[in-house]
């Protein structure tokens, strides 16, 4: 395809990540280091189709506009390339480095018998590791790492735990299973113990989060990749999950998200991507996108402590001319938007349902419902409850080409899905029906493409 048409075609996010071509899945090796967000990717280098793993990679400064490099690293005769993990080894204990840079080190899965070279290969984890701020990368004359357990065992994520200073490795193992694997230098693993996420599989997560902000009341989450989470705590050995399994999302596209590692103590963020599995992009040289990136809290609720999930702040950076409104009754046949149209939109909401017993916004043609007496918030096709708080509803809603994201009151509730939209309608409008709503605060902010080309429309009013 043309230089000048790559990035604008019409069913191209434009600031959610994509492959320049090609097929895309799981988020792999998420890494901080040096002012870069790192993001590996499953990619087929061959084709728009699942297959021929390899591992592609983009970075960014800000989370929000991502230059594609060389792939990383191609299968071999242990397998392709499957999901994992990556973090800076700050105390050289795997004795990678060899400069003033910190080595970067990838854990994944050596997919064994998916290629030629690999036939008769079991499922094993393996290293590879970069001196020069993951430009380049070679892998561990050593691999695998860990050898076949069970099953098609993958997906390592790896942590350091500072408490016991030992890596702490999360893998799924086989149905539901999962397992933990501690070592002292990301080469040699025991295993530490065995964790079951009921009705979950693959691309688990593992990490801390404080309740409420409170480092005296830390949990540890472990996130399986369907969204359920467990809550518990972990000495060093053992997981003793405490509730759960919870969800935490109710879209329609989204799948094996992950946390980048590695995020320095004055920010502090626990930032997650996840890949918007099985959507549609008929006739576009790329084929699926990733989710926009979300912070992620552990907040105290009626229900006990549950995650939230917010886009990241920096989606500030490319909003565009704010349209406001405040204290704005709606009543059926209103409609605030009128005449405001486009592809990329940021939009905020607080809202107070009153008389009405439905209440939302229309996007292109779809529908963001929230019918007061069941309490649920709606999206193409999708439902979440959500009890109001105080007697209103908070949406927070990114729209990009080929995807909707919600957000509800805070991010207690997201519903991440995609869409193909009619390219001819790009309205937007507000609705209530059955009485009177009143939004305490409208805010529609358009947004620029992230794509150094430039996009095609983003707003008109």
């Amino acid at each position: 395809m043309a230089a000048e048409t790559l990035y604008q075609e019409i069913y191209r996010p434009q600031f959610h990540f994509t492959a320049r071509e090609n097929w895309l899945n799981d988020p792999n090796g998420l890494v901080y280091y040096q002012g870069e967000y790192h993001l590996f990717f499953q990619h087929n280098p061959h084709g728009t189709n699942w297959g021929n793993m390899t591992w592609g990679h983009a970075v960014s400064s800000d989370l929000i506009h991502w230059r594609q490099l060389d792939h990383a690293l191609y299968p071999d005769r242990l397998g392709t390339i499957f999901s994992g993990s990556a973090v800076v080894d700050w105390r050289n204990t795997a004795g990678f480095q060899s400069g003033e840079e910190k080595a970067l080190v990838c854990i994944y899965t050596s997919a064994g018998d998916t290629s030629e070279e690999s036939k008769g290969q079991p499922f094993t984890q393996s290293l590879a590791y970069s001196n020069d701020r993951g430009r380049t990368w070679s892998k561990y004359a050593g691999n695998p790492v860990l050898g076949h357990r069970v099953g098609s065992n993958r997906d390592p994520k790896v942590i350091w735990h500072v408490p016991t200073e030992t890596w702490v490795m999360a893998l799924y193992l086989d149905g539901s299973d999962y397992a933990l694997f501690g070592s002292p230098n990301l080469k040699e693993w025991r295993h530490l113990c065995d964790v079951a996420v009921p009705g979950a599989s693959e691309c688990p997560d593992f990490f801390p989060l404080p309740v409420d902000g409170d480092p005296a009341r830390t949990r540890w989450v472990f996130w399986a990749a369907n969204n359920t989470y467990l809550l518990g705590d972990f000495d060093g050995q053992t997981f003793t999950p405490e509730s759960g399994p919870h969800p935490a999302s109710w879209g329609k596209h989204c799948y094996a998200a992950q946390t980048w590692s590695d995020i320095p103590p004055e920010d502090g963020r626990r930032l997650q991507i996840a890949w918007m599995a099985g959507a549609e992009y008929p006739g576009m040289p790329f084929n699926q996108q990733m989710a926009f990136p979300c912070e992620l809290t552990l907040r105290t609720t009626p229900a006990g402590p549950r995650l939230y999930r917010r886009p990241v702040g920096e989606i500030e950076r490319i909003r565009e001319a704010r349209h406001a409104w405040h204290h704005l009754s709606l009543r059926p046949g209103d409609d605030p938007l009128a005449g405001l149209s486009g592809e990329l939109f940021e939009i905020q909401a607080e809202i107070d349902p009153g008389t009405a017993s439905e209440v939302g916004l229309v996007l292109r043609g779809e529908k963001v419902s929230y019918v007061v007496g069941e309490q649920t918030l709606s999206c193409l096709g999708q439902r979440a409850p959500l009890p109001l708080e105080n007697g209103r509803l908070r949406l927070q809603i990114l729209l990009d080409r080929t995807s909707i994201e919600v957000f509800g009151n805070d991010g207690l509730v997201s519903m991440p899905s995609c869409f193909l939209p009619d390219p001819e309608n790009r309205a937007l409008s507000a609705y209530a029906i059955g009485g009177e709503a009143r939004f305490h605060s409208l805010e529609v902010f358009p947004l620029r493409s992230i794509w150094p080309t430039g996009a095609g429309t983003t707003a008109t009013s």
